[in-house]
């Protein structure tokens, strides 16, 4: 019986490399595909940032420092101590639930899928949460630490966060002044606007809360 020669060492070398080099592209190629995931996540969201803005820089801004601080995603259900959860990108709390669905006259479970779900709705109830609390308080930042917690200490420290993040993205904190003249901090609306509320096929566009799907009423 005739045995074959022992392959080369070098042989053997090739092998291993060529699994190794394998292994990796198997184990890149999901990565590669979340980052092109996460980078069309993203420009969604700045998309959604821009209209909920409506043509007011300082508050694209705002909306991008409280994006950057909460650091959600779409699908986010973050589960707090006190029972609540912060929804999607700008993690708007569940206790903000009914209030919105009052606003929008639909029912609470529509209005937590689309915080959950629809980067757009979320951005424009954050951009609601944000410019009541401005309307109220008169003051930018204490409007900020609003969208976090009615706590006064908490307040301070969470617009101080939100102050770096913006610095770090646009390089410079915001000037009130330009905002104090912008009617924009005074006109939130209260409930969705009749001649903004239509259908296109399954979907509804509120006022102020971008386009979602249609649900249950």
């Amino acid at each position: 019986m005739m045995t074959s020669a022992p392959l080369p060492e070098f042989a053997f070398r090739g092998r291993t490399a060529i699994s190794i080099i394998c292994a990796g592209l198997a184990f890149m190629m999901p990565i590669q595909a979340q980052a092109r995931s996460d980078t069309q996540e993203e420009a969604r969201l700045a998309e959604c940032i821009r209209q909920a803005a409506d043509g007011h820089p300082w508050l694209e801004k705002t909306l991008w420092g409280l994006r950057d601080q909460e650091a959600g995603w779409v699908g986010a259900q973050v589960r707090n101590a006190n029972g609540s959860h912060d929804l999607g990108p700008l993690q708007v709390n569940t206790w903000w639930v009914p209030k919105i669905a009052v606003l929008v006259g639909r029912s609470q479970v529509d209005v937590r899928a689309w915080l959950t779900s629809d980067p757009c709705f979320n951005a424009g109830a954050a951009r609601w949460i944000f410019l009541s609390a401005l309307r109220t308080t008169g003051d930018f930042w204490k409007a900020v630490g609003v969208y976090h917690s009615p706590t006064a200490w908490r307040q301070r420290r969470y617009a101080l966060s939100v102050a770096r993040h913006m610095q770090r993205r646009f390089g410079s904190i915001l000037s009130v002044g330009p905002i104090a003249r912008d009617r924009v901090s005074v006109s939130v609306p209260l409930e969705p606007a009749q001649d903004e509320t239509r259908a296109a096929g399954s979907k509804v566009q509120y006022h102020g809360f971008g386009t979602v799907s249609g649900g249950s009423s």
